[in-house]
């Protein structure tokens, strides 16, 4: 056993260094935030087109500076400035609430009216509470994700989860 002291003597240093090191294997997660690359959901015509690089928030439009579900942003496409509305974001968010695949925008004018005419993915229904700012964004969307708000008592969460359950097996079994 002293031959094989020997042997890994000079190595020891090097195997406690390595087990003293933690390393992160994933990175933060914030909603959106500056240079966020986002996927633009309506049909509209800068919003279809093909681009050499990802659209990119360049200005969140609230104190934290980190956008989430229902938050204005300033978007940079195809080398022009165009306000934007978050309707979907990759960081997991308060209980029971959806989280997506990719950081979702729909286009919108200086006066909040939508560029597109059709919103392609599902948005989340907590936007139906702040139903004054964005009815038009509501009127053009398709689908709407379920998701209950933290301020819903047992009651009403179980009476909208069934209600949204047979909404949805009533939309299937007639398309």
């Amino acid at each position: 056993m002293a031959f094989f002291a020997g042997l890994w003597g000079p190595f020891t240093h090097a195997s406690r260094a390595f087990s003293q090191r933690s390393f992160s294997t994933t990175g933060s997660f914030s909603a959106i935030q500056k240079m966020t690359r986002v996927r633009v959901v309506d049909n509209s015509a800068l919003g279809n087109t093909p681009y050499h690089r990802p659209p990119r928030c360049i200005h969140v439009y609230n104190k934290s500076g980190v956008g989430k579900v229902g938050d204005r942003i300033l978007l940079a496409i195809k080398g022009q400035k165009k306000k934007a509305l978050i309707v979907g974001h990759r960081m997991p968010g308060p209980q029971m609430t959806p989280r997506f695949d990719s950081n979702n925008v729909v286009l919108i004018e200086d006066n909040g009216n939508p560029v597109g005419t059709r919103i392609k993915t599902p948005i989340p229904t907590s936007l139906r509470q702040r139903e004054g700012e964005f009815s038009k964004v509501l009127a053009i969307a398709q689908n709407f994700t379920f998701d209950i708000s933290a301020r819903t008592s047992q009651d009403e969460k179980g009476a909208l989860y069934w209600n949204f359950f047979f909404q949805t097996i009533k939309y299937y079994s007639l398309s």
